[in-house]
């Protein structure tokens, strides 16, 4: 019998297919992709992306019980996601859903050295994923329900998120912990002109963790609604800002109480809070999944019952693994490995914050803000 999974990651999922381009330069980019001309390039390599694939996986290689629940086709592309995922562990799979009358989705990522990254697109069957494709009766027993990327998954921001508002809703009447990560839609897209403020304020009242990026915040709130949303927030928010590291606030300790069986045990430690971890020195190879691997270390830290500091800590350390590899998922270690390396004094990045009512905890080498109540 399948393990009882203590995480269930939903949402995006596609198939990356990445051809090796190591030998164009940045000069020779432009007659490259001119129309007409044959380009002789490496070997292909096959991987899985988005939320479902990078945190999910990311949590099970820091020693989570998880299930995965995206929505493939019955197609070739979804029997490489379907092999790719088991490959990692049978009972990883058990919450996939195959729609014959769907396709995969997948991104052909462009990644010649010395240039930014280009992807080309296809939602495929993320597009048709809803409320329904949740195996809520995995989530009874579970302790946290993460979802990913509804930005690129048509029915999440359609009708003012109706669907993705019913999908919180009945995921957080099982009782499990909930968490939304996001992803930047083209602002020239359907998902870019959705009334985005609308939809998280629609779902707010069912999430317990909100972990964005800054950008995706401020794109999808706009800097004057922020702090109005502040007020009627999450139980905890976690704000990833690359470079410069994590951001967290959290709620009343009645709030912290409330959210559900991955809930810290001492909720006194995680109430009003406002902390910022810089990050890890590391030598970057490549940013694929950093966020998505920073929010598993998070959330992981949570599942542990870390205080906020020691989840802080442990989601940056897991996020500066994983940019020492090209992919998203190699760079990552265990959770024992990951926690020793930061014991062994691990040096961070110079944060430089200088800002009103901030100040440095050397010892724990963290920011704390003018709201925090510790």
């Amino acid at each position: 019998m399948a393990e009882t999974p203590d995480a269930v990651v939903a949402g995006h999922i596609c198939l990356d297919v990445i051809p090796q381009l190591s030998h164009i330069t940045p000069d020779m980019f432009d007659a490259v992709f001119t129309p007409g001309r044959l380009t002789e390039v490496g070997p292909v390599a096959f991987s899985t992306g988005g939320a479902v694939s990078n945190t999910g996986l990311a949590l099970h290689k820091l020693g989570i019980a998880t299930r995965l629940m995206g929505k493939i086709g019955d197609d070739t592309f979804g029997q490489a996601v379907m092999q790719i995922i088991a490959a990692h562990g049978s009972d990883l799979t058990g919450g996939m859903v195959v729609d014959p009358a769907a396709n995969t989705s997948y991104t052909i990522v462009i990644n010649p050295p010395g240039l930014d990254r280009i992807f080309l697109h296809c939602p495929g069957a993320n597009s048709g994923f809803g409320a329904e494709d949740v195996r809520y009766d995995l989530l009874t027993g579970a302790r946290l329900f993460h979802f990913g990327y509804p930005p690129i998954m048509a029915r999440m921001y359609g009708d003012q998120g109706a669907e993705l508002v019913a999908l919180f809703r009945r995921a957080k009447a099982t009782g499990v912990t909930t968490s939304l990560d996001m992803s930047l839609p083209d602002p020239a897209s359907p998902a870019g002109r959705a009334p985005w403020r609308k939809i998280i304020e629609r779902t707010l009242p069912w999430l317990d963790l909100f972990v964005p990026s800054l950008e995706e915040t401020l794109y999808m709130l706009r800097r004057e609604t922020c702090d109005r949303l502040r007020q009627a927030a999450s139980d905890a928010d976690l704000l990833s800002q690359g470079h410069r590291g994590l951001y967290l606030r959290t709620a009343e300790r009645a709030a912290i109480e409330a959210m559900g069986r991955a809930r810290p045990s001492n909720a006194k430690a995680w109430a009003r809070r406002e902390l910022w971890a810089p990050c890890f020195s590391v030598e970057v190879v490549g940013a694929t999944g950093a966020g998505d691997a920073t929010i598993a270390g998070f959330l992981n830290g949570l599942l542990q019952d870390m205080p906020p500091e020691g989840a802080l800590t442990a989601a940056v350390a897991v996020g500066a693994c994983n940019v020492e590899a090209a992919d998203a998922l190699s760079g990552i270690h265990t959770w024992d490995e990951t926690l020793r390396r930061v014991a062994a004094g691990w040096p961070r990045r110079e944060l430089g914050l200088n800002a009103p009512g901030w100040r440095f905890d050397a010892a724990r080498q963290l920011w704390i803000g003018p709201a925090d109540q510790a």
